[in-house]
């Protein structure tokens, strides 16, 4: 009789507790289509990239307002903030940046097709 047992799939690898709380806090506000990229396997500049969009300007300070309130609340700073009351905020943790975009930005920008070799960690 052989042995029929089939491996499991792998599972995504676990996000660092930080990563988690950024996604959180993000959603909190509404953000929509949260995504978080694995550049790990790229050895790329950074670990990870969190990106999100918001409906309005507003929304996509509010979000980012609420991902730095999260961070400050775990004990992380980040090395940089850029674009506060634009259409695109980006916030610099070295081992992840985060951008919160408008929904029109983001189509623009297209970061998730610039990085496509990234891996898409389910969230």
């Amino acid at each position: 009789m052989t042995n029929t047992q089939t491996t499991p799939p792998e599972p995504s690898p676990q996000l660092p507790e930080s990563i988690e709380q950024i996604v959180d806090a993000a959603r909190d506000k509404k953000a929509e289509n949260v995504l978080v990229l694995d550049l790990r396997p790229a050895n790329a500049f950074t670990d990870h990239f969190v990106i999100c969009s918001g409906r309005s300007r507003r929304q996509v300070i509010s979000i980012s307002e609420s991902i730095e309130e999260r961070l400050k609340q775990i004990g992380r700073r980040p090395a940089h903030i850029e674009g506060v009351g634009t259409d695109w905020v980006l916030i610099d943790c070295f081992d992840c940046l985060i951008h919160v975009f408008t929904r029109e930005a983001r189509d623009f920008y297209a970061l998730e097709r610039l990085w496509g070799s990234a891996e898409r960690v389910e969230i």
